[in-house]
């Protein structure tokens, strides 16, 4: 099998793990006879500094003609200081996700035994495995209008969505949901929000074509809490895009680090898939970020847009092997942590 995929690194440490994540897909690729093709591109910062567009169009036309897209991240401290910028780094990712239409992003929630490093107790993240299904393209990111008055003293986004951007996204969770433990839980705010209704009164009905699959109905600050308290009694969380960008990042505390988790961005032609973290910018050049979220991408995508479900495998069981044996950067392991490329290096063996 021949792919192509575009790959922007970004800013910050997202060079360094694409760069790893890039080196275990060839090792696959030679093990089982694929051949990737990698088209690096600018997003972010690094694309503002060099273009004075956060997404240039160079970017578009690369990610457009690719199988598959592989991020690294996306932000810069220089402009948080500034937030009246017209230009943001944040903005390339956003636009990149409208103009492909990765409506569905897919944020799995996992622990590994060997790893302590949760702030939670060891019994409480045992065997937790949940997903989270996030609306990614509606909502208060993208509704209109938004904007200043009062001489920008007053502030307003609006809320919006359609029946069939929930239909979409619904799909997705309740399809995930029949080839894992059959249960979905919407979670919404469905008690205050107008959009939470239409949601709800959505789901409920669309739930109806999968009588295998039981949904229930969770109020999002009761979500919050029982994802501390209990979360393995989740198996596909269902909701739209502020929630979801709330819940998926608190629920990164289970595995212990950020850095360990993957993500992806599907959309109808194309899909896009990196790991959740930030661009961690302290960290940048100094070879010792996480590598795992993005390798974990990796295989994502040869699960989701390629159809590889072997190959995944084989990576999943390569970077679990390397975590039993001990071996991880500083973030999941005090004695001798490895630096980023130590540590994929390690992972390209098991391989």
């Amino acid at each position: 099998m021949k792919k192509t995929i575009a790959v922007l690194p970004g800013d910050g440490v997202g060079p360094e793990v694409t760069n790893e994540a890039t080196k275990v897909l060839k090792t696959l690729g030679n093990k089982f006879t694929h051949q990737f093709v990698f088209k690096n591109a600018m997003i972010g910062a690094s694309a503002i500094e060099k273009t004075g567009s956060a997404l240039p169009k160079e970017t578009i036309t690369i990610c457009q003609s690719a199988d598959a897209i592989l991020l690294g991240a996306v932000g810069d401290p220089k402009y948080d200081n500034h937030p009246k910028s017209k230009v943001r780094p944040e903005q390339g990712l956003l636009n990149l996700r409208q103009q492909l239409n990765l409506f569905a992003n897919i944020r799995p929630i996992f622990s590994f035994p060997q790893i302590e490093t949760s702030p939670l107790k060891k019994e409480v993240v045992q065997n937790v495995d949940f997903v989270i299904v996030r609306e990614l393209t509606g909502g208060l990111y993208f509704g209109k209008p938004r904007g200043r008055k009062n001489n920008g003293k007053t502030a307003f986004e609006t809320n919006i969505y359609s029946q069939k951007e929930i239909l979409r996204v619904s799909k997705i969770a309740f399809e995930l949901a029949e080839k894992r433990h059959k249960k979905v839980t919407l979670v919404d705010k469905a008690n205050v929000l107008e959009t939470s209704r239409l949601w709800r009164e959505t789901v409920m009905e669309y739930a109806k074509n999968f009588p295998a699959v039981v949904c229930e109905y969770m109020y999002v600050d009761n979500t919050a809490m029982q994802i501390i308290k209990r979360p393995i009694m989740f198996d596909v969380i269902l909701t739209d895009n502020i929630f979801g960008d709330i819940l998926s990042d608190e629920a990164s505390v289970i595995a212990g680090s950020i850095g360990l988790l993957p993500s992806a961005s599907l959309g109808e032609k194309i899909s896009l898939y990196e790991p959740i973290h930030g661009s961690f910018p302290k960290a940048a050049n100094s070879n010792r970020a996480n590598p795992i979220g993005a390798i974990l991408s990796a295989a994502l995508m040869l699960r989701m847009s390629f159809g590889l479900e072997k190959e995944a495998i084989a990576i999943e069981k390569a970077v679990a092997k390397t975590i039993s044996q001990g071996f991880g950067t500083a973030d999941i392991v005090q004695k001798n942590p490895l630096t980023t490329s130590e540590l994929a290096n390690k992972i390209v063996s098991c391989l």
